[in-house]
Protein backbone atom coordinates (compact mmCIF):
# COMPACT_ATOMS: atom_id res chain seq x y z
CA UNK A 1 0.00 0.00 0.00
CA UNK A 2 2.63 2.51 0.69
CA UNK A 3 4.26 1.79 -2.66
CA UNK A 4 0.88 2.80 -4.20
CA UNK A 5 0.69 6.06 -2.17
CA UNK A 6 4.85 7.00 -3.02
CA UNK A 7 3.42 6.96 -7.01
CA UNK A 8 0.94 9.74 -6.76
CA UNK A 9 4.05 12.03 -5.24
CA UNK A 10 6.64 11.07 -8.49
CA UNK A 11 4.15 11.73 -10.67
CA UNK A 12 3.46 15.00 -9.25
CA UNK A 13 7.41 15.75 -9.14
CA UNK A 14 7.58 14.28 -12.39
CA UNK A 15 4.73 16.62 -13.64
CA UNK A 16 5.67 20.02 -12.24
CA UNK A 17 9.58 19.18 -14.24
CA UNK A 18 7.99 19.74 -17.29
CA UNK A 19 4.86 18.51 -19.08
CA UNK A 20 3.20 19.64 -22.85
CA UNK A 21 1.53 23.14 -23.40
CA UNK A 22 -1.85 22.66 -23.98
CA UNK A 23 -3.88 25.57 -23.71
CA UNK A 24 -6.62 24.22 -21.28
CA UNK A 25 -4.22 23.85 -18.55
CA UNK A 26 -3.46 27.45 -18.32
CA UNK A 27 -6.70 27.83 -16.88
CA UNK A 28 -8.92 26.35 -13.62
CA UNK A 29 -12.39 27.54 -15.40
CA UNK A 30 -14.59 24.93 -14.93
CA UNK A 31 -16.67 25.58 -18.70
CA UNK A 32 -13.35 25.62 -20.35
CA UNK A 33 -12.21 22.76 -18.54
CA UNK A 34 -15.00 21.05 -19.85
CA UNK A 35 -15.10 21.74 -23.35
CA UNK A 36 -11.75 20.31 -23.33
CA UNK A 37 -12.30 17.40 -21.95
CA UNK A 38 -15.45 16.34 -23.89
CA UNK A 39 -13.31 17.54 -27.11
CA UNK A 40 -10.41 15.55 -26.09
CA UNK A 41 -12.60 11.71 -25.82
CA UNK A 42 -11.72 9.86 -28.95
CA UNK A 43 -9.61 12.54 -30.22
CA UNK A 44 -5.58 13.22 -30.37
CA UNK A 45 -4.56 16.69 -27.97
CA UNK A 46 -3.17 18.41 -31.12
CA UNK A 47 -6.06 17.50 -33.29
CA UNK A 48 -8.34 19.32 -30.73
CA UNK A 49 -6.30 22.58 -29.95
CA UNK A 50 -8.15 24.25 -32.91
CA UNK A 51 -11.06 22.90 -32.03
CA UNK A 52 -10.99 23.72 -29.11
CA UNK A 53 -9.88 27.34 -29.30
CA UNK A 54 -12.85 28.50 -32.42
CA UNK A 55 -15.27 27.21 -29.81
CA UNK A 56 -14.34 29.21 -27.25
CA UNK A 57 -14.09 32.19 -29.28
CA UNK A 58 -17.39 31.11 -30.42
CA UNK A 59 -18.83 30.46 -27.42
CA UNK A 60 -16.52 31.82 -24.60
CA UNK A 61 -19.42 31.37 -21.56
CA UNK A 62 -21.94 28.70 -20.73
CA UNK A 63 -24.60 30.88 -21.05
CA UNK A 64 -23.78 31.97 -24.74
CA UNK A 65 -23.33 28.20 -25.42
CA UNK A 66 -26.52 27.55 -24.40
CA UNK A 67 -28.35 30.50 -26.27
CA UNK A 68 -26.66 29.52 -29.39
CA UNK A 69 -28.57 27.64 -32.61
CA UNK A 70 -27.51 24.35 -32.69
CA UNK A 71 -26.64 24.51 -36.24
CA UNK A 72 -24.08 26.96 -35.28
CA UNK A 73 -22.62 24.65 -32.43
CA UNK A 74 -22.55 21.50 -34.77
CA UNK A 75 -20.88 23.74 -37.71
CA UNK A 76 -17.51 24.12 -35.43
CA UNK A 77 -17.55 20.72 -33.98
CA UNK A 78 -17.83 19.76 -37.88
CA UNK A 79 -14.52 17.30 -38.23
CA UNK A 80 -14.51 16.06 -34.42
CA UNK A 81 -16.88 13.56 -35.24
CA UNK A 82 -18.80 11.37 -32.47
CA UNK A 83 -21.53 14.46 -32.84
CA UNK A 84 -23.59 13.56 -29.49
CA UNK A 85 -20.86 15.24 -27.41
CA UNK A 86 -21.91 18.59 -29.18
CA UNK A 87 -25.36 17.87 -28.40
CA UNK A 88 -24.68 16.88 -24.86
CA UNK A 89 -22.97 20.09 -24.76
CA UNK A 90 -25.43 21.96 -25.38
CA UNK A 91 -28.12 20.37 -23.44
CA UNK A 92 -25.88 20.29 -20.38
CA UNK A 93 -25.00 24.04 -20.87
CA UNK A 94 -28.51 24.81 -20.76
CA UNK A 95 -29.41 22.97 -17.09
CA UNK A 96 -26.26 24.53 -15.77
CA UNK A 97 -27.82 28.29 -16.63
CA UNK A 98 -25.00 30.18 -16.03
CA UNK A 99 -23.84 28.56 -12.59
CA UNK A 100 -21.55 25.76 -13.28
CA UNK A 101 -22.18 22.60 -10.50
CA UNK A 102 -19.18 21.87 -7.62
CA UNK A 103 -20.51 18.76 -6.68
CA UNK A 104 -19.08 15.68 -8.18
CA UNK A 105 -22.32 14.30 -8.43
CA UNK A 106 -24.20 17.21 -9.78
CA UNK A 107 -21.02 17.67 -12.12
CA UNK A 108 -21.71 13.81 -12.85
CA UNK A 109 -25.78 14.51 -13.24
CA UNK A 110 -24.99 16.70 -16.37
CA UNK A 111 -26.05 15.19 -19.81
CA UNK A 112 -23.11 14.06 -21.70
CA UNK A 113 -20.71 13.46 -18.38
CA UNK A 114 -19.55 10.24 -17.36
CA UNK A 115 -17.27 9.36 -14.44
CA UNK A 116 -14.27 10.62 -15.84
CA UNK A 117 -15.40 13.53 -17.37
CA UNK A 118 -16.77 14.54 -13.62
CA UNK A 119 -13.59 13.19 -12.07
CA UNK A 120 -11.10 15.77 -14.92
CA UNK A 121 -13.02 18.68 -14.05
CA UNK A 122 -14.16 18.35 -10.20
CA UNK A 123 -10.62 17.56 -10.11
CA UNK A 124 -9.07 20.32 -12.12
CA UNK A 125 -11.63 23.22 -11.22
CA UNK A 126 -11.90 22.67 -7.57
CA UNK A 127 -9.80 19.87 -6.22
CA UNK A 128 -12.45 17.14 -5.79
CA UNK A 129 -10.39 14.34 -4.65
CA UNK A 130 -11.63 12.03 -7.50
CA UNK A 131 -9.10 9.99 -9.80
CA UNK A 132 -9.73 9.75 -13.55
CA UNK A 133 -9.85 6.55 -15.63
CA UNK A 134 -9.26 6.63 -19.20
CA UNK A 135 -7.92 4.47 -21.51
CA UNK A 136 -4.44 5.97 -20.55
CA UNK A 137 -5.24 5.52 -17.35
CA UNK A 138 -6.06 2.04 -17.88
CA UNK A 139 -2.88 1.35 -19.34
CA UNK A 140 -0.97 2.59 -16.84
CA UNK A 141 -2.73 0.67 -14.04
CA UNK A 142 -2.62 -2.70 -15.64
CA UNK A 143 1.21 -2.24 -16.35
CA UNK A 144 1.97 -1.00 -12.72
CA UNK A 145 -0.26 -4.12 -11.30
CA UNK A 146 1.26 -6.46 -14.47
CA UNK A 147 -2.71 -7.22 -14.37
CA UNK A 148 -3.89 -9.13 -17.57
CA UNK A 149 -7.58 -8.82 -16.47
CA UNK A 150 -9.41 -8.04 -19.76
CA UNK A 151 -10.33 -4.03 -19.31
CA UNK A 152 -13.04 -4.99 -21.49
CA UNK A 153 -14.83 -5.61 -18.05
CA UNK A 154 -16.68 -3.36 -16.21
CA UNK A 155 -15.12 -5.38 -13.10
CA UNK A 156 -11.97 -4.91 -14.09
CA UNK A 157 -12.39 -1.05 -14.88
CA UNK A 158 -13.74 -0.45 -11.07
CA UNK A 159 -11.07 -2.45 -9.68
CA UNK A 160 -8.62 -0.34 -11.60
CA UNK A 161 -10.16 2.68 -10.65
CA UNK A 162 -10.29 2.18 -6.92
CA UNK A 163 -6.26 1.70 -7.39
CA UNK A 164 -5.83 4.75 -9.30
CA UNK A 165 -7.95 6.57 -6.27
CA UNK A 166 -4.92 5.01 -3.72
CA UNK A 167 -2.33 6.86 -5.95
CA UNK A 168 -3.96 10.03 -5.95
CA UNK A 169 -2.80 12.88 -3.90
CA UNK A 170 -5.72 14.38 -2.49
CA UNK A 171 -4.17 17.59 -1.41
CA UNK A 172 -3.31 18.54 -5.48
CA UNK A 173 -5.83 16.17 -7.56
CA UNK A 174 -6.38 18.09 -10.31
CA UNK A 175 -2.58 18.24 -11.09
CA UNK A 176 -2.14 14.35 -10.04
CA UNK A 177 -4.77 13.69 -12.92
CA UNK A 178 -3.14 15.49 -15.28
CA UNK A 179 0.36 13.84 -14.25
CA UNK A 180 -1.07 10.32 -14.84
CA UNK A 181 -3.47 11.20 -17.83
CA UNK A 182 0.32 12.81 -19.84
CA UNK A 183 2.41 9.64 -18.53
CA UNK A 184 0.03 7.46 -20.31
CA UNK A 185 -0.30 9.74 -23.38
CA UNK A 186 3.17 10.63 -23.77
CA UNK A 187 5.50 7.80 -21.88
CA UNK A 188 3.41 4.58 -21.72
CA UNK A 189 2.54 4.25 -24.70
CA UNK A 190 0.27 2.08 -26.37
CA UNK A 191 2.78 0.44 -28.35
CA UNK A 192 6.68 0.90 -27.20
CA UNK A 193 6.39 2.26 -24.06
CA UNK A 194 9.15 4.41 -22.94
CA UNK A 195 10.28 2.50 -19.75
CA UNK A 196 13.57 4.17 -19.43
CA UNK A 197 12.03 7.98 -19.20
CA UNK A 198 9.36 6.99 -16.90
CA UNK A 199 9.40 8.19 -13.40
CA UNK A 200 7.36 4.66 -11.62
CA UNK A 201 9.00 2.32 -13.69
CA UNK A 202 11.08 1.38 -10.52
CA UNK A 203 7.53 0.80 -9.24
CA UNK A 204 6.35 -0.90 -12.41
CA UNK A 205 5.68 -4.51 -12.50
CA UNK A 206 5.13 -5.02 -15.95
CA UNK A 207 9.01 -3.23 -16.45
CA UNK A 208 10.11 -5.82 -13.97
CA UNK A 209 8.93 -8.43 -15.59
CA UNK A 210 9.29 -7.81 -19.06
CA UNK A 211 5.70 -7.61 -20.14
CA UNK A 212 4.68 -3.74 -20.63
CA UNK A 213 4.23 -4.70 -24.04
CA UNK A 214 1.53 -6.80 -23.84
CA UNK A 215 -0.80 -5.29 -21.21
CA UNK A 216 -3.69 -3.87 -21.31
CA UNK A 217 -5.44 -6.66 -22.42
CA UNK A 218 -8.79 -6.31 -23.98
CA UNK A 219 -10.41 -9.75 -24.99
CA UNK A 220 -13.47 -8.44 -26.24
CA UNK A 221 -12.17 -7.09 -29.62
CA UNK A 222 -14.80 -5.65 -32.36
CA UNK A 223 -14.13 -7.05 -35.59
CA UNK A 224 -14.13 -4.32 -38.50
CA UNK A 225 -17.09 -3.65 -40.53
CA UNK A 226 -15.98 -2.40 -44.35
CA UNK A 227 -18.88 -0.36 -45.85
CA UNK A 228 -19.00 0.80 -49.62
CA UNK A 229 -21.15 3.98 -51.07
CA UNK A 230 -21.20 6.75 -53.67
CA UNK A 231 -21.44 10.20 -52.85
CA UNK A 232 -22.79 12.76 -56.06
CA UNK A 233 -21.33 15.94 -56.50
CA UNK A 234 -23.78 17.88 -58.21
CA UNK A 235 -23.11 21.69 -59.13
CA UNK A 236 -25.09 23.87 -60.90
CA UNK A 237 -22.72 27.38 -61.78
CA UNK A 238 -21.24 27.54 -58.31
CA UNK A 239 -23.49 26.09 -55.84
CA UNK A 240 -23.30 22.50 -55.00
CA UNK A 241 -26.16 20.20 -54.08
CA UNK A 242 -26.46 19.14 -49.99
CA UNK A 243 -28.74 17.15 -48.09
CA UNK A 244 -29.71 17.31 -44.52
CA UNK A 245 -29.68 14.52 -42.22
CA UNK A 246 -32.72 13.75 -40.80
CA UNK A 247 -33.40 13.36 -36.90
CA UNK A 248 -33.50 9.38 -37.29
CA UNK A 249 -29.60 9.43 -38.61
CA UNK A 250 -28.95 10.47 -34.71
CA UNK A 251 -25.19 10.41 -34.94
CA UNK A 252 -25.04 12.91 -37.64
CA UNK A 253 -28.89 14.54 -37.54
CA UNK A 254 -28.25 18.34 -38.48
CA UNK A 255 -25.55 17.66 -40.66
CA UNK A 256 -24.98 18.53 -44.27
CA UNK A 257 -23.82 15.59 -46.96
CA UNK A 258 -23.58 15.00 -50.42
CA UNK A 259 -26.50 12.86 -51.48
CA UNK A 260 -26.08 9.52 -52.73
CA UNK A 261 -27.28 7.64 -55.98
CA UNK A 262 -30.41 6.20 -53.78
CA UNK A 263 -30.83 10.01 -52.27
CA UNK A 264 -31.94 11.12 -56.02
CA UNK A 265 -32.61 8.02 -57.90
CA UNK A 266 -33.70 9.38 -61.28
CA UNK A 267 -30.78 11.61 -61.23
CA UNK A 268 -28.18 10.58 -64.10
CA UNK A 269 -24.67 9.93 -62.53
CA UNK A 270 -21.74 10.67 -64.56
CA UNK A 271 -17.80 9.95 -64.24
CA UNK A 272 -16.31 8.96 -61.34
CA UNK A 273 -14.05 11.56 -60.20
CA UNK A 274 -12.08 9.28 -57.69
CA UNK A 275 -12.45 7.59 -53.66
CA UNK A 276 -12.14 8.17 -50.48
CA UNK A 277 -12.15 6.19 -47.21
CA UNK A 278 -13.32 7.28 -44.04
CA UNK A 279 -13.19 5.53 -40.89
CA UNK A 280 -15.89 5.32 -37.76
CA UNK A 281 -15.04 3.12 -35.03
CA UNK A 282 -14.67 -0.31 -36.45
CA UNK A 283 -16.89 0.90 -39.70
CA UNK A 284 -14.18 1.25 -42.64
CA UNK A 285 -15.98 3.23 -45.57
CA UNK A 286 -14.75 2.90 -49.27
CA UNK A 287 -16.88 6.28 -51.25
CA UNK A 288 -16.94 6.69 -54.69
CA UNK A 289 -17.47 9.69 -55.73
CA UNK A 290 -19.00 10.94 -58.93
CA UNK A 291 -19.91 13.64 -60.73
CA UNK A 292 -23.87 13.65 -61.32
CA UNK A 293 -26.51 15.91 -62.98
CA UNK A 294 -28.75 18.68 -61.58
CA UNK A 295 -32.21 17.78 -61.16
CA UNK A 296 -35.31 20.00 -62.40
CA UNK A 297 -36.15 20.98 -59.04
CA UNK A 298 -35.21 20.49 -55.38
CA UNK A 299 -37.01 20.51 -52.07
CA UNK A 300 -36.31 19.61 -48.05
CA UNK A 301 -33.72 17.91 -47.19
CA UNK A 302 -31.81 19.09 -49.98
CA UNK A 303 -30.29 22.83 -50.94
CA UNK A 304 -28.00 24.15 -52.93
CA UNK A 305 -25.13 26.29 -51.09
CA UNK A 306 -22.48 28.72 -52.53
CA UNK A 307 -18.99 27.58 -51.99
CA UNK A 308 -18.60 30.43 -49.38
CA UNK A 309 -21.13 29.09 -47.34
CA UNK A 310 -20.04 25.70 -46.79
CA UNK A 311 -17.45 26.69 -43.72
CA UNK A 312 -20.35 28.47 -41.86
CA UNK A 313 -22.75 24.90 -42.23
CA UNK A 314 -22.05 21.56 -40.30
CA UNK A 315 -20.70 19.89 -43.06
CA UNK A 316 -19.95 15.56 -43.06
CA UNK A 317 -16.15 14.99 -43.18
CA UNK A 318 -17.41 12.66 -46.04
CA UNK A 319 -18.33 15.66 -47.66
CA UNK A 320 -15.48 17.71 -46.98
CA UNK A 321 -13.19 14.96 -48.21
CA UNK A 322 -15.21 14.44 -51.29
CA UNK A 323 -15.64 18.06 -52.34
CA UNK A 324 -11.63 18.68 -51.81
CA UNK A 325 -11.35 15.46 -54.00
CA UNK A 326 -13.69 16.79 -56.65
CA UNK A 327 -11.82 20.26 -56.88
Amino acid sequence: MAARHRIGALLLAWYRQGHRDLPWRTTTDPYRIWVSEIMLQQTRAQAVIPYYERFLARFPTVDALAAAPLQDVLALWAGLGYYSRARNLQKAAQVIDGSFPRDYDAIRALPGIGDYTAAAIGSIAFGLPYAVLDGNVLRVVARVENDASDVGSARTRERFRAIAQQWLTPDDAGHFNQALMELGATVCLPRKPQCLLCPIAAQCRAHAEGTAAQLPVKLRKQEPVRLDGTLLVIRKGTRILLRQRAAAESRMAGFWDLPSPEDLPRTRVGAELGEIRHTITHHHYTLSVRSALAPTRVSSPFRWFDAGELDAIPLSTTARKALALAR
